[in-house]
């Protein structure tokens, strides 16, 4: 029993190393050697927690998204409707470090997924729960079941859009404003 609970930490703390790498360095950068020195561990451990490359890249997108949705069904089902549309859709702006690593991350492997068929089942997760997630946004602010699929992409894209501006902005550099067109956009919605 107690090995298994070493290998689970093991893997969230390669994981999580191989998150920052690929922030900090770029896809490139993310090797065995690189990640396990990030992680302060032999490279063997790190060979033993994720035998190819692949499963490191896999593991690490899905480890980023995984911490998205934690906060995203962290969001109080008890709040007004239009309150926990906008909560959720906070969650998944890059607003502070975690969420911008998180970001340069899925971006790294999101596009690493196009031509790689090993991590493409992730890449497909991660589209699958955005997908969902702004359908019950625009269904909690009231859209017309017949809008929906398509206020779902529009938001969709809007969420995407803001994020790679937000992530650009220079440090110090409010969000704000990304926090207001939000706002702005969940209240045309509601008013349909």
């Amino acid at each position: 029993m107690a090995r298994s609970i070493d290998v689970g930490e093991r893997r969230r703390i390669v994981s999580e190393a191989a998150a920052r790498v690929l922030a900090r360095n770029g896809l490139g950068a993310l090797s065995v050697r690189g990640v396990a020195a990030e992680a302060g561990l032999p490279p063997s451990t790190v060979r033993y927690v994720f035998p190819t490359q692949a499963s490191v890249r896999t593991h690490a997108l899905e480890a980023v998204f995984d911490a998205t949705t934690r906060r995203v069904d962290a969001v109080p089902e008890t709040l007004p409707d239009r309150e926990r549309a906008r909560r959720i859709l906070l969650e998944l702006l890059p607003l502070d470090e975690e969420r911008l690593i998180e970001l340069d991350v899925y971006l790294a492997l999101g596009n690493a997924a196009l031509t790689d068929p090993e991590l493409r089942p992730a890449l497909d997760r991660v589209a699958s729960d955005m997908r969902q997630w702004t359908e019950q946004i625009v269904r909690l602010v009231g859209v017309p079941e017949d809008e929906r699929v398509f206020e779902a992409r529009r938001l969709h894209a809007l969420i995407d859009g803001l994020a790679m501006h937000v992530s650009r902005l220079a440090p110090g550099e409010s969000g704000d404003w990304a926090i207001g067109v939000l706002d702005r956009h969940l209240d045309g919605l509601a008013a349909r």
